[in-house]
């Protein structure tokens, strides 16, 4: 898939699209040392999403790479099955590679975004629905600017929300906890922008 990277001219729109690039990277894989210094030097700002990168920014520098690694496999893969399914199938029907994700896939061919090769989780994965929601944000994508709402509306409002909020709840999560709230924030702030009369 196309980076995010962007010369978007709008703050908030580059900002929104930085946002949801993390939680797609933090959700698709391990940080790395690197990464979690990185993330404990975000400074939060006000209100609550700020309160949210500050959380996150602590619980990066009180943590390591190896940590987050077993913690990310006891949530999201597990020895059988991880305490988390991130998957739009999972949370919208109870099982997996269901309807939404077939839907999903139309929308994206017609789109014209595909997974990158080598990928094997399902394009349903909240990974891939946030890095694809940030690239068409920038405009890393031949889509228009039209797209943005209605993928959002249909890919990511009906359900990601609950899975962060289980996120945040999870009984194994440390690092992943912020992880959670974050990305619930950026849903439901999302979310109301969208019902804002035009």
């Amino acid at each position: 898939m196309a980076g995010t990277e962007t010369a978007l001219q709008d703050p908030v729109d580059a900002e929104r699209a930085r946002l949801f690039a993390l939680l797609g990277h933090l959700m698709g894989a391990t940080p790395d040392a690197v990464l979690l210094a990185r993330l404990a030097r975000l400074e939060g700002g006000s209100g609550e999403l700020g309160e949210a990168y500050r959380a996150l920014a602590e619980v990066a520098a009180a943590t390591d790479a190896v940590v987050v690694e077993r913690e990310y496999f006891t949530l999201f893969i597990g020895i059988g099955r991880g305490e988390i399914l991130p998957y739009a199938s999972y949370y919208l029907t109870g099982f997996l590679h269901e309807r939404p994700l077939a839907d999903l896939r139309g929308d994206l061919a017609r789109l014209g975004i595909a997974r990158a090769e080598g990928v094997p989780e399902p394009e349903d994965h909240i990974a891939f629905l946030c890095e694809t929601y940030a690239g068409l944000i920038a405009g890393s994508f031949a889509a228009g600017p039209d797209a943005v709402a209605p993928f959002f509306a249909r890919h990511i409002r009906p359900w990601a929300a609950r899975l962060f909020g289980d996120l945040e709840k999870a009984e194994a999560a440390r690092f992943y906890k912020p992880v959670g709230r974050l990305g619930r924030l950026a849903v439901e702030i999302e979310a109301a922008a969208a019902d804002l009369p035009a």
